[in-house]
């Protein structure tokens, strides 16, 4: 029985799958689901958006994740939580994975290939390497 399970989710319709596969899973009421989602950081950006007040254009994207993450909450069986954090995505999923000592990511896969894969890179592939605990991909149909 699973306990901690962390969702990866993003903006993008992949997300609405992989909250359907972890409906899939048959969650315990005693299990506990943190739904998470990386905000890309911006490499050239020198303060942390922390450091300084927020423009209402800043809060509107944190906003916007915010709200869709809370409907997901709602459809959920068991305890869960919120994280929403700034960095590189497949970093920070496995370090919150570290924090919360997850059994279980549920991730999805934007399916790429050739050369847009080594452009873009894949980020469940290098969560898949590095992770703490299985990982369970959701592929787009």
């Amino acid at each position: 029985m699973l306990k901690t399970i962390l969702v990866a989710l993003d903006e993008s319709e992949l997300s609405e799958r992989v909250i359907k596969q972890l409906g899939q899973l048959q969650l315990q009421p005693t299990a506990k689901v943190i739904l998470s989602h990386v905000m890309p950081s911006d490499r050239y950006e020198v303060d942390v958006a922390a450091d300084r007040p927020h423009t209402q254009s800043e809060e509107l994207p944190y906003r916007q994740i915010e709200k869709q993450l809370e409907s997901y909450q709602a459809q959920l069986p068991c305890e869960s939580q919120l994280e929403i954090v700034t960095g590189e995505p497949a970093e920070e999923i496995i370090r919150l994975a570290y924090i919360y000592k997850a059994e279980l990511i549920v991730i999805g896969s934007r399916g790429l290939t050739g050369m847009k894969r080594i452009l873009q890179g894949s980020v469940s592939s290098q969560v898949v390497a590095d992770a703490p605990c299985s990982v369970l991909v959701v592929k787009p149909q």
